[in-house]
């Protein structure tokens, strides 16, 4: 009431507006702080975690740096620093691959699709047999196969293994797939994934004498 023109109806419609303007913003300040705690007590990451944060496919995929009370930092294996807001961590999912790979190891998977020329014991001994040379994957719990799917064209095959580093995750996926692609090749097992008007008369496969660089 001691401020110049308080009385006034523009001084009272500019102070219901500036206190319109302070609550909504800090409801969203309050939104994150509450998502930080839920955060930290729930335990849902922590620290040098490996996760990914949002649905499968669009997610983001990083190292847990700071878990801090309105956002948390994640830096990804382009060694880029990514701040991503408490609330957008509570609204999404979050895969943490850190979490049970002390006890047994972290899972992963990898498809592929088979013709039905192919016997499907073939194959699952050759998806088990890359998985066993490739260095970094645990020898147990054993490495298996399920068969996802009997499309029109071809079986669809997944084979699970269990990582001993999480944080090496991209990197034992992308040897496991040169293994497998190594063993159909060398077994002449067509994969197929490429989609034909019409089969072709010899199967699509890299003989070993063109596997050079």
């Amino acid at each position: 009431p001691y401020l110049p023109g308080s009385s006034s109806e523009v001084f009272k419609g500019v102070s219901v507006l500036v206190g319109a303007m302070v609550t909504l913003g800090s409801s969203g300040v309050v939104t994150q702080l509450m998502s930080g705690l839920v955060l930290v007590y729930s335990r849902a990451l922590r620290v040098g975690d490996h996760v990914v944060i949002g649905k499968d496919g669009a997610g983001t995929e990083g190292v847990v740096q700071e878990v801090g009370t309105l956002a948390t930092k994640l830096k990804t294996m382009r060694n880029e620093e990514i701040t991503i807001p408490n609330a957008v961590l509570v609204g999404n999912p979050i895969r943490n691959y850190s979490r049970l790979s002390d006890t047994q190891g972290t899972m992963m998977s990898t498809k592929v699709t088979i013709g039905y020329d192919a016997p499907w014991r073939q194959v699952h001994g050759l998806l088990t047999s890359s998985a066993e040379a490739t260095p970094g994957l645990r020898p147990a719990p054993a490495a298996f196969v399920l068969q996802r799917a009997l499309s029109d064209f071809y079986v669809e095959y997944e084979l699970f293994v269990y990582l001993d580093k999480p944080l090496e995750r991209l990197y034992r996926l992308s040897e496991l797939h040169q293994n497998i692609q190594d063993a159909f090749n060398t077994a002449g097992v067509q994969i197929m994934s490429p989609h034909f008007r019409s089969q072709p008369e010899h199967s699509v496969v890299v003989p070993p004498d063109r596997w050079g660089a």
